[in-house]
Formats: structure tokens, C-alpha cells, sequence
């Protein structure tokens, strides 16, 4: 069976930045063993697989080379983009995803595409787990908590820059990961961060648009401010567009594409 496959840096205006993905539509789903081998293989962030679902929606799930992903922002962004790219006549795109429902994605004026994600604010954490700081080289200021990840929150861009984590250890967190994160000290952005998932998807996220619906609201509060900006500063580097809007947060990027190809399974 031959399958095609594009390949989309996502959160970046110019290749080899941002968070690739790759993404392949089929017309019915495929075997959960088969996505997830097409996924190690692809050795990716996350492969995202489309079905269409009617006229208008898309059924979307999301591989890590490891597991099966609830929801994954720049993944939906890349799918987004090929669809986008396909049907130029396009505004807007649904997408349903089993753990997370609809999501809406349009095109703006800008050429960006904005997502619509649930809000998904955490709240603080009063006992820190020991193999969160024992995961750490620098100790939390204080930690939040969401379904996704441990929140943890530094003074300064040079401890979220130069912390070290010790995989094995944050594994313990699993099914949680963890993302550090400060206010930017740069006037280009609000807030920093980087996102480590070893339990998930195997080491560092280059860009995480659905963390990023927990740093937004958590940020907005901080800051006194709704609409911000978020650079994630792994090696790679993303800028995410965000604003909070009550339940839902909604989180804009560009996007560029790398590769497009036939697999054979």
C-alpha cells in the first residue's frame, strides 16, 4: 500500500525550525499498530493521520515514535497547512479529535492559521513531587499542574536556557511531562519556555502548541494581559501567537513546508 506523506515545519516562518510533522489522509483508518509503526519510523514529533469525516470535518489523531498522543497543536497546524495547501478555496477546516472534540482552524488575512483549543489553565501545586526537582539541575520557584504536564516556574531566561534534566527520572512523572518556563526578558515575546516529554515522545519538544493552551492562561493572569506572545526556545525555536478567550485559547503560527512523498507499508 502506498500512502502519501508531507512533511511541515510548524511555528517557524523558514525550514529546519519549528516542530516538524509529518501528515498523511486516508481514506479510512488505518490499524492503531500500522500508525504507530508508520510514526517510529517517521521519528518525528508526531505523525498526524486524517479521515475524512463529512463535507467539512476531519477526524484527526496524533503518533508519537512512542504512543498514541490526545492532542498535539502543531501537528493540527501542519494538518492544517496541507489542507489548506489542497483546497486553496478553504477559510476554515473542523477537526474532531476523540479526547479534545472540535477544534475550528482558519486561515488568516496574515497567511498565519489560527487553532481554537480548549483553555486548559493549571492550577498550582502545593507539594512538589520529589522526582520533579530530583529531574531538575535547578530547583522550581513553584510548580502548577494540568492534565498534560508539571508547570514549572523560574526567575530568569538563563535557568529555563541552561536547566538539565535527567530523563530516567522524569519518566516517574509519566503519564505527566514537564515544561519550564519564565517571562521573557526580550520585548519581542511575553514568556519563554521548553518542554521535555521522555515519557512520551522520547526527549525535548522542539515547539508544543497544546501546552502552550496551559502557558497561555497561566501567563495571561501573571501578566495582567490576554493576547501575548510565546517563543519556546529549543534549538530549533517556534513563535506561537496566543489569546486567551475565556475557555478556549487561541494559538496562530506559520508554517513551511519541508518534504512531500509516497510511503510504501
Amino acid at each position: 500500500m502506498e500512502l502519501e506523506i508531507t512533511v511541515v515545519d510548524a511555528f517557524t516562518e523558514s525550514i529546519f525550525s519549528g516542530n516538524p510533522a509529518a501528515v498523511i489522509i486516508t481514506g479510512e483508518w488505518l490499524s492503531d499498530a500500522l500508525m504507530q509503526s508508520i510514526a517510529a519510523e517517521n521519528n518525528l514529533s508526531e505523525t498526524a493521520f486524517l479521515v475524512l469525516a463529512d463535507a467539512s470535518t476531519y477526524q484527526i489523531r496524533w503518533f508519537s515514535p512512542l504512543t498514541e498522543i490526545d492532542f498535539c497543536g502543531h501537528a493540527t497546524l501542519a494538518s492544517a497547512f496541507v489542507l489548506f495547501n489542497k483546497n486553496p478555496e478553504l477559510a476554515s477546516i473542523k477537526f474532531s479529535a476523540r479526547a479534545v472534540g472540535e477544534l475550528l482552524v482558519e486561515k488568516t488575512e496574515t497567511g498565519q492559521i489560527q487553532m481554537n483549543f480548549p483553555n486548559t489553565k493549571p492550577e498550582k501545586v502545593e507539594t512538589i513531587p520529589d522526582n520533579l526537582v530530583a529531574g531538575l539541575s535547578i530547583p522550581p520557584v513553584e510548580v502548577y499542574c494540568n492534565s498534560q504536564a508539571y508547570f514549572v516556574i523560574y526567575d530568569s531566561e538563563s535557568d529555563v536556557l541552561s536547566v538539565q534534566r535527567d530523563n530516567e527520572t522524569l519518566k516517574q512523572l509519566n503519564p505527566l511531562d514537564v515544561v519550564v518556563t519564565c517571562r521573557s526578558e526580550s520585548k519581542d515575546y511575553d514568556f519563554i519556555s521548553r518542554y521535555f516529554w521522555p515519557a512520551n515522545g522520547g526527549d525535548e519538544d522542539p515547539v508544543t502548541g497544546s501546552i502552550h493552551t496551559g502557558l497561555a492562561p497561566l501567563w495571561a493572569e501573571r501578566l495582567g494581559k490576554n493576547d501575548l506572545i510565546a517563543y519556546q526556545a529549543s534549538k530549533r525555536g517556534g513563535v506561537l501567537n496566543c489569546l486567551v478567550a475565556g475557555d478556549r485559547v487561541i494559538i496562530s503560527g506559520n508554517a513551511v513546508q519541508y518534504l512531500s512523498g509516497t510511503i510504501t507499508v
